[in-house]
């Protein structure tokens, strides 16, 4: 059976570069017009993904005017608080856009998405720029509203690339989440390059930016997915070279925007080529195809080069070698049972998940973690203003640091054959420099430089959390009941962002020096390093608490991701004894 599984696989391969009798080296041909523009068809789905995650994440810039509105608002900093919880707990309604997903189809869910945040932020600037007057409570529903765009917006994105990636729909995932991260900082540029005066024009972009997209965006979603007609080995191996590509794109627009925040030349100028480089990616597709044409040799070599992508087709698998397919399926990720009893990496239910310790050192170090430095995002508009600092600098440096900490969190996929090591184990080391930050924020964080340095950190850690934990909770917790419970995992940050925000507001207002504070309106200013000082070394020792619940995790579930090692291990050598190359 095997040699006649491997005739059949070179028939089907007429395009494949190969050497002669004389060992001279043919070139590959292209392949027909039809099926290029079918595979290019198909990665615009990915770059309109990735244009609606860069252009959504609308939450990581409210810092950026909440001292404006807050003054426009004249609120306290408690109530100003209760508005970044507002928007935190449209997360909890996530769930309203897989039900919509049930009765209408993608395109009418991303453009309710798209006329939410319109409603939603554009009330928000025509408060703020004091052409309407509206009473706190819509003020609130308005930041509602916005928060709960941003979810289905990201459902819309989800099943894009569930869609149209069936196969390498983890490598789809990770890259777009990772641009949600950016928006803050691609807004911080577009803020500059237009009129740096003006907070309010945050709100405006909030507004109008992800509607655009959505219309530029409309023909992917139109797209059908349609089957690549190329064998499925030579589509895995295109697809791994546009992924490192796209990745490799990636890196270079984090450190893009992380350079042009303190770079003296022209605003427009960056972020032009900020606009540049996110438009590029379309061009992935087509430099894979004169990679393959124009430098042949090169591609020979790197075909028979370990990639760090490994993307195998587990359903071939089970078709080609049965003897196979009853060690792969869940136990990939971890699952055995032993009787009626459910171990971890089995689906779980509600009941048996909150039952479970690793599910709640978990959310301990979830809600410990990456939620305390959403929190710190969310107050840097405050921060910044009692420390006398820049706020837009601020914000465009932890975005661009949790878009890179975003990135990073694929690094368990590339350097597993390396370094050894669970994804538990990586989760709690990106959660270390946070508690490090806290405490040089709470040292010296009237120097500007500790300060910056800090936030990217805090950057750094809480986006690489926010990426890892769809993947982690999967592996331990089952792949087909993910939805469902990392929507449980995140309910620690509405009640994080309402408790952290509210003893950072308290503390805030408490150490407020009252000459300064206005008689007619609530809204209290605090200036000097005392108005955080105890909120750092708060959230610090908070965040070691979380640091040490993720080492615990790690140790408690080693066994489950030495088991999805070893179930790798064995099904990546079947598929090498089924099609070698």
């Amino acid at each position: 059976m095997r040699p006649r599984i491997r005739d059949a696989s070179e028939k089907l391969r007429p395009n494949r570069a190969s050497f002669d009798d004389e060992g001279k080296f043919h070139r590959k041909h292209l392949p027909p017009l039809r099926t290029m523009f079918g595979r290019w068809r198909k990665w615009t789905v990915l770059v309109a993904a990735i244009w609606i995650q860069a252009s959504t994440g609308t939450n990581f810039d409210f810092s950026a005017y909440s001292s404006h509105l807050k003054s426009v608002l004249g609120i306290s900093q408690v109530r100003l608080n209760y508005l970044a919880v507002a928007s935190d707990l449209g997360k909890a309604f996530g769930w309203s856009s897989g039900i919509a997903l049930g009765y209408f189809p993608l395109s009418v869910v991303l453009f309710a998405a798209a006329a939410m945040g319109f409603v939603g932020y554009g009330v928000q600037w025509l408060v703020i720029t004091n052409n309407i007057t509206l009473p706190y409570s819509l003020v609130f529903l308005c930041c509602l509203l916005a928060g709960l765009s941003i979810c289905w917006f990201n459902t819309a994105c989800f099943i894009l690339c569930i869609r149209h990636f069936p196969n390498n729909r983890a490598l789809a995932l990770s890259l777009t989440v990772s641009f949600n991260g950016i928006s803050a900082a691609l807004y911080s540029l577009a803020f500059n390059a237009i009129n740096p005066s003006s907070s309010n024009l945050y709100l405006l972009l909030n507004s109008l930016v992800p509607l655009v997209v959505s219309f530029a965006a409309l023909y992917p979603v139109l797209i059908k997915p349609t089957v690549d007609p190329t064998p499925d080995n030579e589509s895995r191996r295109y697809d791994s070279h546009v992924f490192t590509i796209l990745n490799v794109l990636a890196v270079m627009t984090s450190f893009h925007l992380l350079l042009s925040s303190s770079s003296t030349s022209s605003a427009r100028l960056n972020f032009l080529g900020a606009i540049v480089l996110l438009v590029f990616p379309l061009c992935a597709p087509l430099l894979v195809y004169a990679r393959d044409y124009f430098l042949p040799v090169i591609n020979h070599r790197f075909n028979h080069e370990s990639s760090g992508y490994v993307m195998l087709n587990i359903d071939e698998l089970k078709s080609q070698k049965a003897s196979v397919s009853s060690k792969i399926g869940y136990e990939q990720l971890g699952t055995a049972k032993e009787g009626n009893i459910v171990r971890l990496g089995d689906e779980h239910s509600f009941r048996l998940l909150i039952s479970r310790l690793e599910f709640w050192l978990y959310y301990i170090a979830y809600f410990c973690g990456g939620t305390i430095g959403l929190v710190y995002s969310n107050n840097l508009g405050q921060i910044a203003q009692s420390l006398g600092q820049n706020s837009t600098t601020l914000v465009t440096i932890y975005s661009s640091f949790s878009f890179f900490g975003r990135l990073l969190s694929a690094a368990p996929d590339f350097m597993h054959k390396r370094f050894r090591l669970a994804r538990t184990g990586w989760f709690a080391i990106a959660l270390l420099p946070t508690p490090i930050a806290f405490f040089l924020l709470a040292i010296s964080s009237a120097q500007q430089t500790a300060l910056q340095t800090a936030t990217a950190l805090i950057g750094l850690s809480s986006g690489f959390i926010f990426a890892a934990a769809v993947s982690i909770t999967s592996d331990l917790f089952g792949p087909n009941s993910v939805g469902v419970n990392h929507n449980i995992l995140i309910t620690n940050i509405p009640i994080g962002s309402l408790l952290y925000g509210y003893i950072a507001a308290s503390i805030y207002e408490a150490n407020a020096i009252p000459e300064i504070t206005p008689i007619v309106s609530d809204s209290i200013v605090c200036i000097g390093r005392d108005c955080y000082f105890k909120t750092f070394v708060f959230w610090g020792f908070l965040s070691i608490l979380g640091f040490v619940s993720s080492l615990l995790l790690y140790i408690r579930t080693k066994p489950v991701y030495h088991r999805l090692e070893q179930d790798q291990v064995s099904l990546t050598s079947s598929y090498k004894d089924l099609d070698p190359l």
